[in-house]
C-alpha cells in the first residue's frame, strides 16, 4: 500500500498573496473603522469643486477667454479636481502607516511569519482602492451639478480610469515613504502636504498661458499638469500632445521612487 501524499506546501507567490489580502482586510477595517479622516480628506475636494463653480465660476471661466462661462468652466475644472482628490485620499496613507510605525504594531509584524512586504502591499492596494471610490463620489457630485462627457468613448473612459489608477498608485508610493520616515503622524500629514498643494498650482483651475509669465513653469512642470491635461483630453475631447507619455513617465518614476524608498526604509533594522 503506497504511503499518503504529503499536503502540498504553500508557494513564494500564494504566501505572499495571502498575507498580502490579510493585510489588505486589516487596513480597510481601519478605515471603515475610523471614517473621519477619509470624510475630512473626501470634504475638501467637493467643497472646492462647489466654490469654484458657484462662487467663482464666472470670474474663473474669465480667465479661459473665448467667452468661456460656467457650463464650460465646470468641464474644465472637473479633471484637475479629480486628480486633487487622489493627492488628498492619499495623505490619509502616509498617517496610516506613520503610526504603524510608531506604535510598534511594525515591530509585532518583523517577529511573526509573514511576508515582509506584505505590510506595505497591504496599504498601497488599500490606498489604491480608496482613491478610487473617492473619484467615483467626487464625480458623482460634478455630474449632478451639471458636468458632462458626450463626447468620450468607452474606450477613452478606460483610459481615464487607468490614468487615474496609475497616478493613484505612484501618489501612494511616494505617500507610505512619507509616511515611514515620519515621526509622528502630524509630521506624516504635514510631508504629505505637497500632494493637495501641488494640485493647486497647476492647470486644474485656470490654464498655465492665463498665469503670470515667472509661475507658467512651476504649473507647467510638475507631475499633475500633464496628468491633468491629458484626463481633461481624454473626458473632452481636447489635444492631449506630449502630456499623455508624460503623465505615463511621471508616474511610473514616482511609483520606482516611492517604492524602493519604502522599502529601503522598512527593511532597515529597526533602531
Amino acid at each position: 500500500m503506497s504511503a499518503p501524499l504529503a499536503p502540498a506546501r504553500p508557494t513564494r507567490m500564494s504566501h505572499t498573496l495571502r498575507d498580502s489580502s490579510t493585510m489588505l482586510r486589516r487596513n480597510l477595517l481601519h478605515a471603515r473603522r475610523y471614517p473621519s479622516m477619509t470624510l475630512n480628506l473626501l470634504l475638501t475636494p467637493i467643497i472646492l469643486l462647489l466654490l469654484f463653480v458657484y462662487i467663482f465660476g464666472d470670474v474663473m471661466s474669465a480667465g479661459m477667454g473665448g467667452g468661456a462661462g460656467r457650463s464650460q468652466y465646470i468641464a474644465y475644472v472637473v479633471p484637475g479636481i479629480l486628480m486633487m482628490t487622489i493627492g488628498g485620499t492619499v495623505v490619509g496613507t502616509a498617517v496610516s502607516v506613520s503610526n504603524d510605525m510608531t506604535e510598534g504594531i511594525i515591530a509585532r509584524f518583523r517577529t511573526m511569519p509573514i511576508h515582509r512586504g506584505s505590510v506595505l502591499i497591504g496599504h498601497v492596494i488599500g490606498s489604491v482602492l480608496q482613491s478610487v471610490a473617492s473619484v467615483v463620489l467626487v464625480g458623482a457630485v460634478a455630474v449632478a451639478i451639471g458636468f458632462r462627457a458626450p463626447n468620450a468613448t468607452a474606450l477613452e473612459w478606460l483610459a481615464a480610469f487607468g490614468l487615474m489608477t496609475l497616478v493613484a498608485l505612484a501618489l501612494t508610493w511616494i505617500a507610505v515613504g512619507m509616511g515611514m520616515v515620519s515621526p509622528n503622524a502630524e509630521a506624516a500629514s504635514n510631508n504629505a502636504m505637497p500632494l493637495i498643494v501641488l494640485p493647486l498650482v497647476s492647470s486644474a483651475f485656470v490654464p498655465v498661458d492665463a498665469m503670470p509669465g515667472w509661475f507658467q513653469p512651476v504649473a507647467q512642470y510638475q507631475p499633475f499638469t500633464p496628468a491633468i491635461e491629458t484626463l481633461r483630453g481624454l473626458l473632452l475631447g481636447t489635444g492631449i500632445g506630449d502630456n499623455g507619455w508624460l503623465a505615463v513617465a511621471w508616474c511610473l518614476g514616482l511609483t520606482a521612487l516611492g517604492y524602493c524608498w519604502s522599502k529601503r526604509v522598512f527593511d532597515r533594522d529597526p533602531k
